[in-house]
């Protein structure tokens, strides 16, 4: 990586992106995303695992762009959905799922399992967010790879309106807030994008 090149994200979600040029900000780069490459291909992530859907996006990107392209793939793991919705996280209520349906159908099937249990329990499932990170440089082939989780649970009712996706609902108990509610700084440091950048920076500084 030249010092005077762009990092581009493959991602067309802005609170991703937001949260990407943050964190890259040691760099001294600038963080460009694929609003920025209206001609870039939209990637079908068909992949069985999050490695497979970061590795796809960033070589399909970097490959059709020339350059080299930072990608990741991330979602919710519910343990009594059996790690459900997973790799489906963004589309778990269907193609084109807003972040509300996809909030709104995650309660309504732990609700469905909690039938006649106590529906004064706030906390429905412990679950983990799940990020991998798949930096491509189509110049040698070559990926930097990293992974990272955060533990929490999931909450019966939403709360906070920062972030993005199922963030008001993942409670995270050394906090006593849901990952909606906290600040960019602190979300940063603990979330599971922010884990796998931590493991990935030292890498990206050689590059």
């Amino acid at each position: 990586m030249t010092q005077d090149s762009n990092i581009i994200i493959a991602t067309r979600n802005k609170g991703k992106a937001r949260e990407f040029a943050h964190a890259l900000e040691f760099l001294g780069r600038a963080v460009k995303s694929l609003h920025d490459y209206p001609e870039a291909p939209d990637v079908v992530e068909d992949g069985t695992t999050f490695a497979e859907n970061a590795r796809k996006k960033a070589k399909e990107v970097g490959d059709a762009l020339g350059v080299p392209v930072l990608a990741d793939d991330s979602g919710l793991c519910v343990d009594r959905l059996d790690g459900a919705p997973g790799v489906y996280s963004a589309r778990y209520a269907g193609e084109g799922a807003s972040d509300q349906d996809n909030n709104e159908k995650l309660l309504w099937k732990l609700e469905e399992l909690s039938e006649g249990e106590d529906t004064e329990q706030p906390l429905l499932s412990s679950a983990r967010f799940v990020c991998h990170l798949a930096y491509y440089d189509p110049a040698t082939g070559q990926f930097t790879e990293a992974t990272g989780e955060v533990e929490g649970w999931i909450t019966s009712e939403p709360s906070g309106c920062g972030g993005f996706g199922y963030d008001p609902l993942f409670y995270i108990p050394e906090f006593g807030k849901t990952m909606a509610e906290l600040t960019l700084e602190e979300k940063q440091a603990i979330s599971h994008r922010g884990r796998a950048l931590e493991r990935l920076k030292e890498q990206l500084r050689t590059l």
